[in-house]
């Protein structure tokens, strides 16, 4: 998406469900300094939610396996990019498409790129099958000064 940033951290965290909330509250904290609005915070949240989630449940299954994070802020937007390295999607257009899920049995929605999509200005999904996924997303935000 775009080079020239002004801030960026980077996380690594196992996939275990009792680190998405941590890695959403750590993003968060980092996209605060945009000086962003209540909405545009919760839009974060949610939306490293959803990744994180997606890594632990689809990407290493019951297996444990590293989930990497990366933020960089831009003068008016954020940058977000989850990535893991399990087993991948073999259908990405399929995986986008509105209550699709690949796991049924554990009564997902199936709406987590679908929520990406819309709380997001952009999302980029890259997935190589064997070798894991990478989403970006960016949302431009409209500094209050």
């Amino acid at each position: 998406m775009s080079d020239i940033y002004e801030n960026k951290m980077k996380l690594e965290i196992l996939s275990k469900s009792c680190n998405e909330a941590f890695a959403r509250i750590t993003v968060a904290a980092f996209a605060a300094q945009l000086d962003l609005n209540i909405e545009d915070l919760a839009d974060i949240k949610t939306v490293v939610s959803e990744a994180v989630t997606n890594c632990i449940i689809h990407a290493y299954e019951n297996a444990e396996g590293v989930i990497k994070i990366e933020a960089r802020i831009f003068a008016n937007s954020i940058e977000i990019e989850i990535s893991d390295t399990g087993k991948g999607i073999e259908n990405i257009e399929q995986a986008r498409e509105p209550l699709y899920t690949s796991k049924p049995d554990l009564e997902r929605s199936g709406m987590g790129f679908t929520i990406m999509d819309s709380f997001m200005d952009e999302l980029k999904i890259e997935s190589v099958v064997g070798l894991g996924t990478k989403v970006t997303m960016k949302k431009i935000i409209n500094i209050k000064h």
